[in-house]
């Protein structure tokens, strides 16, 4: 909650209370000011601090999908060229043709139909919304789950033994620590229907915990010699080699694996590879992963874009409904942030294959759970763009910038998008550079 506290140096800023910063202030001004009112503001407090979103889920539709046959479909017009909608949970809301799940989970997921990027190139629009930077000669950006997890490393060091960061299925640009570090990149997994690889020692248990034995007398020796004892307190390899064999021997790795998963279960997410992966995200999520992200490929439609469409949305469509079906089933949503698209979106009229080709400048995503209330859609296009209009940008109604995204997912998650990292040669970067999409929340 933010209020306004007078007479304080912050009087012109909002400053977040939760219910024991309420109680420790009626404490310091006497308790003559903490009427009912008061007491119920700060319960209010401590009941949005317990729903604020913990974590995130990705569903990585790499290639770009077309917004015109998924989350914005304008049916009937001359750019649609014969593509169709369907009615969904929320009255006037339509989506594309062949989402028969998810448009009865529509009052869950919000829409966000006019986002604008600066990058119509694949690997450099991938970078710009998977980091909220533009690619830069100079620095690599850490991508989103990245920075999450380096926001929230404190808070997980005690109780998750897994990755907190995790690519299902990666394309060619899954997320990166940038200049956080390689321990923050995704830690990366094929299909989930199959062993994490790697897990299971090579040799008896008692080789072992001899080799371990070994290797740490002569880690020792090493260490003992050298000059400055901080190298000596820091041995190198010995935090990686100890997350390693936690990671080997923690009950949470089963999370990763949905062979065990009743058949059912993995049937209603369309038992596909993506749609495995969806179902190992929830797994993960439950287990306090912090950030997964799911890669379905195919998008890319410069020719027979309708069917080719037509066969993605068949794969996501059971994946996408049941993992926030699921999620809501386990009061996760709440706590959950499930963001849906690619790295734009693909023009309102045909090539002469039969294709749609790259449009940065007005497509869109689909956003759920950690606070987002569901059924709203946000920005809208144009039915009927010309293509000669140099000015894109007119063609839209109440559109967004990509780094707003970044900055709205931040703030859901309690995260001070303002707040400068320091890169290793001491540049000072901003968390995000954008503004929180309020519509999408309050």
């Amino acid at each position: 909650m933010s209020i306004y506290i007078p007479n304080t140096p912050e009087c012109h800023h909002p400053v977040h209370l939760d219910r024991r910063t309420m109680l420790r202030l009626a404490g310091l001004s006497g308790l003559s000011w903490l009427t009912p009112l008061a007491t119920g503001l700060a319960r209010a407090a401590e009941r949005q601090r317990q729903r604020q979103a913990k974590s995130l889920i990705l569903l990585w539709l790499e290639g770009a999908p077309s917004q015109l046959e998924t989350f914005d479909p304008h049916p009937g017009s001359e750019i649609a060229y014969g593509s169709k909608a369907r009615t969904t949970s929320v009255p006037g809301v339509l989506i594309g043709e062949g989402f028969e799940q998810l448009a009865e989970q529509m009052h869950h997921i919000a829409l966000l139909r006019a986002i604008t990027s600066e990058e119509g190139d694949h690997a450099r629009a991938t970078y710009y919304i998977k980091t909220g930077f533009r690619p830069q000669p100079t620095i690599v950006h850490p991508a989103i789950g990245a920075v999450i997890c380096h926001q929230f490393q404190a808070a997980d060091s005690n109780s998750v033994d897994i990755p907190r960061h995790v690519s299902i299925l990666p394309g060619e640009h899954p997320g990166r620590g940038g200049y956080l570090g390689d321990n923050f990149d995704a830690f990366k997994i094929g299909d989930p229907v199959a062993r994490v690889p790697d897990l299971l020692p090579t040799v008896p248990t008692t080789r072992q915990q001899q080799r371990l034995q070994d290797l740490a007398f002569v880690n020792g020796e090493f260490l003992r010699k050298r000059q400055r004892p901080s190298q000596a307190a820091n041995p190198v390899g010995t935090a990686t080699l100890d997350a390693a064999l936690r990671m080997m021997t923690s009950a949470q790795i089963d999370a990763f694996d949905v062979s065990k998963v009743p058949a059912s279960d993995r049937l209603k997410y369309g038992d596909t590879p993506f749609g495995r992966g969806c179902l190992a995200a929830f797994r993960l999520i439950q287990a306090g992963v912090r950030c997964v992200e799911i890669t379905l490929g195919g998008w890319d439609t410069h020719v027979d874009n309708h069917n080719l469409q037509a066969q993605r949305i068949q794969i996501l469509d059971p994946a996408f409904s049941s993992l926030i079906a699921d999620l809501r089933a386990h009061d996760l949503l709440d706590s959950t942030i499930v963001l849906c698209g690619g790295e734009f979106g693909r023009t309102p009229w045909l090539n002469p294959l039969g294709g749609r080709d790259h449009w940065p400048y007005g497509f869109s995503l689909a956003l759920a759970g950690g606070g987002i209330v569901g059924g709203r859609v946000i920005g809208e296009t144009n039915p009927a763009p010309k293509k000669d209009n140099k000015d894109r940008l007119a063609d839209l109604k109440n559109p967004h910038p990509l780094p707003d995204i970044h900055a709205t997912i931040f703030h859901l998650l309690g995260i001070d998008f303002t707040e400068e990292l320091i890169t290793p040669i001491g540049r000072p970067m901003p968390i995000a550079e954008g503004k929180p999409i309020r519509a999408l929340f309050e």
